[in-house]
């Protein structure tokens, strides 16, 4: 049997737990983990554990937090450990002086095939961007975000009933072996590494925020629908009702049909049954949506509670 590696994990959500538990299971020694410091949130303001972190304590695993990845005393604990490796899962930039210390390096995860989507949403931006693919890519990390050199690259189709829940999920599940199979290129002394290449129209994949996550109807139908499942359920694209001011969440889009009708956001008179609203190019149907304040609704039922020539989504 090989000699397992010895290394040290750095990750927070959710999407880091298939990569924890496969080392975790696997021959290599997992020396602890570093996950980021407990968050307080909501009205009580309680204290949330990450994922990793609730699965470090459940596994009975050493796990450091620091509050500064510029901690000295944080840096001296990591040297002393002695690890062959460090691997990155969904966690934040490592300073050169952390990247520097094991002697294999220290290596990422990321959720799109680089050099496109770099950045700290490549999943959502994949199915944004109306990608016919994605994948995993492991690589090397350096002084730039997501630009070192890569190990490995597993490719995943997305289709057309995938929203970033799903996709979400078939990436996080790929990880599990896909983590592993790197770690054994890693040890390899013959590694091969591959440079990423230059790029002319380079898709990234920036942080979402309030801003960039707004519906424009002056896009096409197709553009929005791939908008809206690249947001669903999580974080969720949405719009403004004209007639409450409300903000609107919209978690599920059809396509519609081509129409005529120019008057962009309105509701349109083709189909009376059906919440379908006139974009630049075609109608898209809204299927299940949630007005602030409200519960979740279909679109047929927001239609019989409102007056449809008064509605305008902006």
């Amino acid at each position: 049997m090989k000699k397992g590696l010895k290394i040290i994990f750095f990750g927070t959500p959710d999407f880091a737990i298939e990569s924890l538990d496969s080392l975790y299971n696997s021959y290599h020694e997992l020396l602890c983990v570093v996950t980021s410091s407990d968050k307080k949130s909501g009205r009580g303001m309680r204290i949330n554990l990450s994922e990793v972190k609730k699965y470090s304590l459940e596994s009975d695993l050493k796990l450091l937090q620091p509050e500064s990845l510029n901690d000295e005393k944080f840096i001296t604990e990591l040297k002393q450990y002695q690890a062959d490796l460090f691997v990155v899962v969904a966690f934040k930039f490592l300073p050169k002086k952390i990247w520097e210390i094991p002697k294999l390096g220290t290596i990422n995860i990321h959720a799109s095939l680089l050099p496109n989507l770099r950045g700290a949403a490549p999943i959502n931006w994949a199915l944004i961007n109306g990608l016919k693919e994605t994948g995993l890519t492991s690589f090397f990390i350096n002084e730039k975000i997501d630009s070192g050199d890569i190990i490995l690259q597993e490719k995943l189709a997305i289709y057309e009933h995938d929203n970033f829940e799903s996709l979400y999920n078939k990436l996080k599940k790929m990880s599990y072996k896909f983590i592993i199979k790197t770690i054994e290129l890693v040890g390899e002394e013959n590694i091969t590494k591959q440079k990423q290449q230059t790029i002319k129209n380079l898709l990234l994949a920036p942080k979402l925020n309030k801003e960039n996550t707004r519906v424009d109807w002056n896009d096409s139908a197709i553009n929005i629908y791939n908008f809206v499942r690249g947001l669903s359920p999580y974080p969720c694209a949405w719009t403004i009702e004209n007639k409450t001011n409300k903000r609107v969440l919209i978690y599920d889009v059809s396509m519609g049909t081509s129409t005529k009708e120019k008057d962009i956001g309105k509701i349109s008179s083709k189909e009376p049954k059906k919440l379908s609203i006139i974009t630049k190019e075609g109608t898209i149907e809204i299927k299940q949506l949630k007005i602030e304040g409200k519960k979740s609704i279909s679109g047929s039922d927001y239609l019989n509670g409102n007056c449809k020539s008064e509605i305008k989504f902006i």
